[in-house]
């Protein structure tokens, strides 16, 4: 007898052999940056990312892979500070949070957009400290070190839990967030429709924020009184990306301006209202200073000491109202996003505002030509062995013929001398240690540099900050990037003539191996060294590595007594005041 099959039964069959399609935690990751318009992660693989990092690639994203996670880090910061889009920086758990953890605090203190994502332990197991692999509480590590901190626990929950990062990175104060994805999590499975309903597109993360009329009015009634006014930008005004509307306050006011290092070719450095040549006396001087996505830290002396000479009144321009009176009173603060608040200026200020004094002008022009002949006769000086004045004019003429070239630069005194003799002319072509001051950052930004902009860039590196990421030479040449990198070689820390007060073996603090050859580091990774001792043959080397497009490092060897100890910050070095009995 055959069995009669009732509908309803026909129908449970059906559903049955029915293969529902799904999704898992590590595709809704990728969907959801993509889904939000990012491309690129920077990372370094291993449990429990290892897969999410093969699936970004096979989904058509870029996975930067590094050989440290603090580089992979400040490369994604600077890659948020050139697009004002969230770095994407990608770590495994524990140690490799933790190494990726200093680039997020330093994202964070520098106001750049970067999302830290971590894998990490169970929470069950942390809670009862049970034991777990690489087992630690990463997110309340990272809580006091960025801007925002989110774990994500269920599958359907990261689109939302993404979405959350990107607007907190990139919204008023943009800022560093870390982002935690338990192992567990990457494996969840979920229907493929209910993951596509999960995505979340972030709507005007950075939507304006318009200055206050009586704010804006209060602004221009002082610039107006001002005997000697002053503009500082800071690299919040390059961040903004509102060039034309910044140079045209400038250019409109007629007011001197001093940029920050990495505002630098906002306006050209050549410009004539530039006061960068006579940065001390503007500062002494002026009674009305400007800032614009400038802070009065200690980049600035706080605003105050002797530095600022007489009591003057502050206009400060930032989109965050507790930055207002940190250091100094400020006498009118102008809240908002800089754009809305730089056209607010201009449309205030109508077709007939007054231009500066002549006299203030003219006498900063008298030291800016007396200070720029007294560096060029010093930068004309060939001496032997190379210094740092030397070298650097040999890189500055040469970046004069290219200013579309990232440079990066860092060090103490490759840093301080390169900020004041390498003009920029373009903006945000500059990368440095910005306000937290560190070394390290080195071929981070430049491989978030070159691989944002697709452009060269020439990383000018003491030989003593070199060291930190000197392992990305690798990276470099795995990817076949067109970064330079020079090394200013003086044989240690500050200058390479330290010796041991011990008369012991052992070599002296600030001391390195004596005549190290940087040049052949890259060479063992298939990159193009050179090795140089004049600037003559570093002018040289500098063009045909640029030209060649490829990986390449130059050693240039400096005279090892030409530093001075702790560059420009001496004052913030404690000399020992100990007598000997």
């Amino acid at each position: 007898m055959t069995p009669v099959i009732t509908k309803a039964e026909h129908a449970t069959e059906q559903a049955a052999d029915k293969v529902v399609e799904t999704t898992d935690g590590m595709h809704l990751i990728i969907d959801a940056l993509k889904h939000n318009g990012i491309d690129t992660i920077y990372g370094l693989v291993g449990i429990p990312i290892t897969d999410t990092a093969r699936l970004a690639q096979a989904q058509g994203m870029r996975f930067i892979s590094f050989r440290h996670e603090q580089n992979a880090g400040n490369a994604a910061a600077i890659a948020g500070y050139m697009t004002q889009k969230p770095g994407i920086c990608m770590t495994v758990s524990a140690p490799g949070f933790l190494n990726g953890l200093a680039a997020l605090a330093n994202a964070t203190v520098n106001c750049f957009p970067m999302i830290l994502i971590s894998g990490s332990s169970e929470r069950e197991i942390i809670d009862l400290q049970q034991g777990d692999y690489e087992e630690m509480d990463q997110l309340s590590a990272a809580k006091q070190y960025a801007k925002a901190a989110y774990r994500v626990n269920k599958a359907e929950d990261i689109g939302i839990g993404v979405a959350r990062a990107i607007r907190a990175a990139v919204s008023g104060r943009p800022g560093g967030v870390y982002l935690d994805l338990p192992a567990q999590l990457l494996a969840q499975s979920l229907d493929v429709e209910r993951g596509k309903q999960s995505l979340v597109r972030v709507v005007d993360p950075v939507p304006r924020q318009i200055p206050a009329p009586d704010a804006v009015k209060r602004a221009l009634d002082l610039l107006k009184g001002a005997k000697r006014p002053l503009i500082i930008l800071g690299k919040g005004a390059a961040y903004a990306q509102v060039d034309a509307d910044i140079r045209t306050l400038v250019e409109k006011s007629g007011i001197p301006y001093l940029p920050m290092s990495m505002a630098k070719g906002l306006l050209p450095d050549t410009h004539p209202q530039s006061a960068a040549a006579a940065r001390s006396f503007v500062l002494a001087q002026a009674d009305v200073v400007m800032l614009i996505g400038a802070r009065l830290n200690w980049l600035l002396a706080h605003g105050k000491g002797k530095t600022w000479g007489a009591p003057k009144q502050f206009i400060q321009i930032d989109i965050s109202p507790t930055e207002i009176d940190s250091n100094v009173a400020i006498a009118a603060p102008v809240i908002g996003d800089i754009g809305s608040c730089v056209v607010a200026l201009l449309t205030g200020m109508g077709s007939n505002f007054g231009k500066p004094d002549t006299a203030w002008t003219d006498e900063i022009a008298e030291r800016k030509n007396k200070n720029m002949a007294k560096m060029a006769a010093t930068l004309d000086r060939d001496s032997s062995p190379m210094n740092f004045h030397g070298a650097l004019r040999a890189i500055r003429d040469v970046l004069k013929t290219r200013p579309d070239i990232n440079l990066v630069n860092e060090g103490a005194n490759t840093l301080d001398f390169g900020r004041s003799i390498i003009d920029m002319f373009e903006p945000r072509k500059r990368f440095d240690c910005g306000t937290w001051g560190i070394m390290g950052i080195g071929m981070g930004y430049a491989i978030g540099a070159a691989i944002t902009s697709g452009l060269p860039v020439v990383a000018v590196e003491g030989d003593s900050a070199f060291g930190f990421s000197g392992m990305e030479l690798e990276t470099i040449c795995r990817y076949q990037l067109p970064i330079v990198t020079v090394i200013f070689n003086n044989n240690g820390v500050y200058k390479g003539s330290d010796v041991n007060p011990s008369g012991t073996p052992d070599p002296a603090p600030c001391s390195f191996v004596k005549g190290a050859r940087y040049d052949k580091m890259i060479e063992a990774f298939g990159g193009i060294g050179y090795n140089v001792a004049t600037p003559a043959e570093l002018t040289k080397a500098l063009v045909e590595a640029i030209a060649s497009g490829k990986p390449a490092l130059i050693n240039a060897a400096i005279d090892e007594t030409a530093g001075t100890e702790s560059g420009r910050l001496t004052s913030l070095n404690p000399q020992s005041t100990a007598t000997k009995k």
